[in-house]
Formats: C-alpha cells, sequence, structure tokens
C-alpha cells in the first residue's frame, strides 16, 4: 500500500508539471528539464539504486554509438535484458533488493535502450541501402532520402541518449515510446497546439471509478485467501474454481488505473501529439508523412494521443475473443515487442512463443510471470479452433450465443492465467492450481483433441 501512495502521489506531481514543461519554448531548456526532473524522480524512488539506471544508459549508449551498427542492437539487448535479470536477482547476492518502483524504472529503461539500439540499427541500414541504390542508379531523383530523424539517429551522442533515457514524461511507469517520438515532441510544434489538458481530464474522470472498484473488490475476495488453508478445506470445488474472476477483476482495475495515470503524464507533457490526419498507431505514431503540416500546424481539435495510447479498457472488456482482447492490452510494450523481437526473430514457427518469452523475462524473475505469459500461445490453439468450426460463419441468435460463450471463456482463460501472475512464486500458484486439480488446463487440452477431430471428419466428409 505504501508503495502504491507514492506511485499515485509521484504521478500525480508528474502530472501537474507537464502544463508548465509544454510551454517551454527553447528545445535545449526542455530537453534539461525534463531530464533533470526524470532524474529526480528516480531518485526519490530508488536513492542509492539510481547507479544501476545510470551505469546501464552509460554503457548501452557506449555500445550505440560505439559499436558496429549491424550489430549493436543485438548487444544492446543482451546487455540490457542480462542487467534486468541481475538487477532483480541482487537480492540472492546478500544485497539489498531494489524498491519497487524501481524495477519498473529499469524495466521502462530496458525498453528504450534497446529500442534505440534498433532504430540506429534500422536507420544505419536504410542509409546504406541509399548509398547503394546511388551507385546502382543514375537517376538520383527517384532514390529515397533519410529522413530527419534517421539522421538524427545516426548522430546521436551520450546527451541526446542521455535526455532520451530520463526524461521524466514515462521514466516512472511508461509508457513505451520511441526516440523519434521523443524528438518530435522537443522540436515540433504539435504539443502546443494540440488539447492537452482536455485530453489529459477526459482520462482522469474514469480514474477514481477504476480505483474505487479495485479498493472495494480486493476488501471482498482478496488474493491472499487463496493461498491459506480454510480457502481449501472450507471452500467448495467450484468456489474455488471461480475465485479467479473476482482477483483478476482486481488486477484490472488496478492496472486499469496505472496506465491511464501514465497516459495522463504524456497528454498533459504533449508528448505523442500529433494530427489526426497522419494515421497514428499506438507505439508507432504517425504512419503518414507529417511534414507538410509542420510550418502550417492544425487547430486543437484535430489532433489525438494515439502514439502513447497504452490500454484500450472499452475493447479489452467487450471484445469476444482471447487474442482480440490481447491487442488492447500494454499496447505500446505491445508493439516494441512486436517490431524487435517477433518480426525479427528468425523462426516463423516459434517467434509466438519467443515474444512471449521475452516478454515473461521483462516482466520479472518469478516463475508466476512465465505460467502466465507463457501459457498464452497453448490456449490460443483452443481458441482459434472452435472460433473455425462455430463461430465463423454463424449469424443471427446463433452467432450471439457463441459469442458470449467465446467471452466468457476468454475471461476465464485470463483470470486463470492471471492468478499465476499474481501469486509468483511456485509454492502459492501450486497450490491454488492443485485446489481445482489443474481442471481448466486438462479441459483445454481436452477441447483441443476434440476440437481437431471434429475439423478432421467435417473434413473427411466434404471430401
Amino acid at each position: 500500500m505504501k508503495d502504491d501512495i507514492i506511485y499515485l502521489v509521484l504521478l500525480g506531481l508528474c502530472i501537474g508539471f507537464g502544463n508548465f514543461y509544454r510551454k517551454i519554448q527553447d528545445p535545449e531548456q526542455k530537453k534539461w528539464i525534463g531530464t533533470a526532473a526524470g532524474l529526480l524522480v528516480i531518485l526519490s524512488t530508488s536513492g542509492f539504486h539510481t547507479l544501476h539506471m545510470l551505469f546501464c544508459y552509460l554503457v548501452c549508449g557506449l555500445i550505440i554509438i560505439f559499436c558496429n551498427r549491424k550489430s549493436c542492437h543485438m548487444l544492446s539487448f543482451a546487455f540490457m535484458f542480462g542487467y534486468l535479470f541481475l538487477f532483480r536477482s541482487v537480492a540472492y547476492l546478500c544485497c539489498e533488493a531494489p524498491p519497487g518502483h524501481s524495477n519498473m524504472i529499469q524495466m521502462v529503461l530496458t525498453l528504450k535502450l534497446v529500442g534505440l539500439a534498433f532504430e540506429v540499427n534500422t536507420a544505419y541500414l536504410k542509409s546504406k541501402e541509399i548509398d547503394r541504390t546511388k551507385k546502382d542508379d543514375s537517376q538520383d531523383s527517384l532514390v529515397e532520402v533519410l529522413s530527419d530523424n534517421e539522421k538524427a539517429l545516426l548522430k546521436l551522442d551520450m546527451l541526446d541518449i542521455l535526455h532520451y533515457s530520463f526524461n521524466y514524461v514515462g521514466v516512472l511507469t511508461g509508457p513505451y515510446f520511441t526516440y523519434k517520438t521523443f524528438r518530435d515532441a522537443i522540436y515540433l510544434p504539435f504539443s502546443t497546439k494540440a488539447d492537452c489538458y482536455g485530453a489529459t481530464v477526459e482520462k482522469l474522470k474514469v480514474i477514481p471509478l477504476y480505483a474505487g472498484l479495485f479498493l472495494l473488490i480486493s476488501y471482498i475476495w482478496p488474493l491472499d485467501y487463496a493461498t491459506s488453508s480454510e480457502f481449501y478445506e472450507e471452500r467448495s470445488f467450484i468456489y474455488r474454481l471461480m475465485y479467479v474472476w473476482p482477483t483478476f477483476f482486481i488486477f484490472r482495475m488496478r492496472i486499469y488505473t496505472g496506465i491511464l495515470l501514465s497516459e495522463c503524464v504524456c497528454t498533459m507533457a504533449g508528448l505523442g501529439a500529433y494530427p489526426k490526419g497522419c494515421e497514428n498507431k499506438c507505439g508507432h505514431g504517425p504512419s503518414k508523412d507529417f511534414s507538410s503540416l509542420i510550418s502550417n500546424p492544425p487547430e486543437d481539435n484535430d489532433y489525438d494521443f494515439e502514439t502513447v495510447r497504452n490500454i484500450d479498457v472499452i475493447n479489452t472488456e467487450k471484445c469476444w475473443t482471447f487474442r482480440e482482447a490481447m491487442k488492447y492490452w500494454n499496447m505500446c510494450v505491445q508493439y516494441w515487442m512486436a517490431m524487435y523481437v517477433y518480426k525479427r526473430f528468425p523462426s516463423k514457427k516459434y517467434r509466438t512463443l519467443a515474444t512471449m518469452a521475452v516478454s515473461a523475462i521483462w516482466h520479472g524473475v518469478y516463475a508466476g510471470y512465465y505460467f502466465c505469459i507463457c501459457a498464452a500461445p497453448f490456449y490460443l490453439p483452443v481458441e482459434d479452433i472452435y472460433v473455425k468450426l462455430f463461430i465463423k460463419g454463424a449469424t443471427g441468435t446463433k452467432l450471439k450465443i457463441l459469442n458470449v460463450i467465446c467471452w466468457i471463456s476468454k475471461f476465464f482463460a485470463f483470470s486463470y492465467m492471471g492468478i499465476a501472475f499474481l501469486l509468483l512464486t511456485i509454492d502459492k500458484i501450486w497450490f491454488y492450481y492443485g485446489s481445482v486439480y489443474h481442471f481448466p488446463y486438462i479441459m483445454w487440452a481436452t477441447l483441443y483433441i476434440v476440437g481437431v477431430l471434429i475439423a478432421k471428419s467435417r473434413k473427411t466428409k466434404t471430401n
């Protein structure tokens, strides 16, 4: 509870500070003030452990600038994820464990620095391709050119990396944003034109509801009860099995509250503000060229903050399938995982499992993260096969009923996997899963086998 209070207070201060920060006109001054505020946030939460973040910045910055840019992204990935594991393991080495918020700061810093290395690598490869094309093609007018942002990536220095790494916006809990998004917020006029205050208030309106539901439901159905002897001895199998529903509801309300507050830090500071016509995407930013809008920016009602939107609460709750719900959850981190793990993994067959494994490693060293996140690839084929067999092509009342069944199955799967994420340690997870006799996993395996048999039977009849 103490950590939650510190977290809320710091996010509140960061949101308020944004009203002053976004009005700073001089880019250099804006960068230094943002970095100073970010380092102050880190020092106030981490104290001596701030040295971990500074060391990572120093080493990874040197890798990005001085190592071969064909491989700097992989070296940065190996170093940052290796250090993240070491950072979380210091308690086992007879050292003082870092505070909880330090872990979140280190997680965000890992995504930023590794993502930056990948951005540099992409810009470098593009520059080499342009050089090769120029040599092979005499029609220079047709040759692609580097953008200003790509040129800046190839000329990075340690100060640039310092400002990106430790700017107060997102330093505590994210969301992840690219170096391009950060640079645009410093140099482009959009943050002064967008309705930053209105966008922030719109998000703040719903936060009391989520926070209130979190406090109420966690009081009625505490997580600790699921690992008590009374839970197993006095409660029925059905009660124990259904207990995952309120625990995952509590988790969702807490995550919704935290993520929306983090988004508010971005919106109040103006980071991630782009014209709507640019077709902005979460994490990525504009998918259309906006160079013509820089000198003549549109009015304040023509902007959005889609670039830093990290969660879509409405669609997470109301969509029918597990696969679809995954797309609306922690979207900026998912963008990072998709761009730098999924799309770059050499084996198409195992890229989903590899992405889930990296996600689990990023979340922490506890077994619960692996139980939860790495279980998803095994549930998805079950859902996919029944969607294909029964929902695809269904219409009318039948479709509505099947969608509701799929929705219940989706949240039950999330809830059952999610309780492992909350219980963390193997002994607690095994106690709970043992109390329900691992019934969901047995049920999903059986459903998959039955689904495969039905699919084969239909195929045989068709032939």
